[in-house]
């Protein structure tokens, strides 16, 4: 029997990964036979991209209205669940779960990182809230550990982008760097990097990709104007303002990528990417270790010669069939959606 499903996560904030994750969840369920609404930032054109039924993420009547005439919520994917970002982001995610749960309606917490939950009050909201949802899945294994010292049973499962198609590589020899503001983001870090960029690739061109335009703009026009200034003969371009299908077309035509963001080394490697990690995030961290590839630090410390050394030493096809394995089962969803 058809279900009515409601989706709750960072929609319509023109995020690359968490728009990926839309895409691939809204799309599925979808194929499944059930009636798709999203909360997101941007209604319009939530609906226009995605052909579903959007509402004002904030519109606070529309909201409960809408996951009343429901008949399941899913919360997420991505990290919403944590107060690293904000308290008031947490709150909201929070307050819809609960909001559901108020109704009796099903609650999937997918494909979720849980936490850092630096506050006792993050850490008591979270606990109790999902003690009494239906089912939640986890995409590492610290949100798995959490829980369980909780006594909270969850599963551990493949972020949904691995289930997203990209096509057959080009090979056209370009370099992608991703780069994305953040508390540790540094001079130093961007300098030594656009030496080894400039050192190892000077006859390849080097795109720039901004993923997010509020938190990735601007660091990537530093880097951008860093290569230049070592190098002003350097063939290089910020790569800005594409949609879904085409970021992920011109990921998957280069030879190489070096990225902070989580769902752009995950598009590089479905696409066979000779990839580096930058330590960012403990999710690029695990990612990086499971993928085999090398990953240099935020504070600019590590071997540059030597990190370069191992990129360029990957082999494509073995990072395609790391990719294979991690992708998405959707058995338990439908399963879900069925009872």
């Amino acid at each position: 029997m058809p279900k009515k499903v409601v989706l709750s996560g960072y929609f319509g904030f023109d995020n690359f990964g968490d728009e990926a994750i839309l895409y691939v969840l809204s799309d599925k369920l979808k194929s499944f036979g059930h009636s798709v609404t999203v909360l997101s930032s941007n209604p319009e054109k939530t609906t226009k991209i995605y052909h579903t039924a959007s509402v004002k993420n904030f519109d606070i009547i529309k909201l409960i209205k809408t996951i009343f005439r429901s008949d399941i919520l899913f919360s997420g994917g991505g990290s919403l669940l944590q107060d690293v970002t904000s308290f008031k982001s947490l709150f909201y995610y929070s307050l819809v779960i609960f909001i559901a749960l108020c109704f009796r309606k099903k609650v999937v917490i997918f494909a979720q990182g849980i936490g850092p939950l630096n506050k006792s009050l993050s850490k008591f909201l979270v606990k109790n809230l999902l003690k009494h949802v239906t089912y939640i899945s986890v995409r590492d294994e610290n949100s798995l550990e959490l829980l369980k010292s909780w006594n909270i049973n969850a599963e551990l499962v493949n972020d949904p982008v691995f289930s997203l198609p990209v096509p057959q590589r080009n090979l056209s020899g370009k370099v992608g760097v991703q780069l994305r503001d953040f508390s540790t983001m540094n001079d130093l870090l961007l300098k030594k990097l656009a030496q080894s960029v400039v050192k190892e690739f000077s006859d390849k061109k080097i795109e720039i990709f901004v993923f997010q335009k509020s938190l990735d703009e601007a660091v990537c026009t530093k880097f951008f104007d860093i290569l230049n200034s070592l190098n002003p003969n350097l063939d290089s371009e910020i790569i800005t303002n594409l949609n879904r299908k085409d970021m992920i077309d011109r990921i998957s035509d280069l030879e190489y990528m070096i990225a902070m963001r989580f769902h752009a080394l995950i598009i590089a490697l479905k696409a066979g990417v000779k990839s580096m990690g930058i330590n960012y995030d403990i999710k690029v961290e695990k990612l990086a270790q499971e993928a085999s590839i090398p990953l240099i630090s935020m504070d600019g410390s590590d071997d540059y010669e030597k990190a370069f050394s191992s990129l360029k030493s990957l082999n494509s096809e073995e990072l395609l069939s790391f990719s294979t394995k991690k992708e998405f089962n959707w058995d338990k969803i439908k399963q879900l959606l069925a009872e």
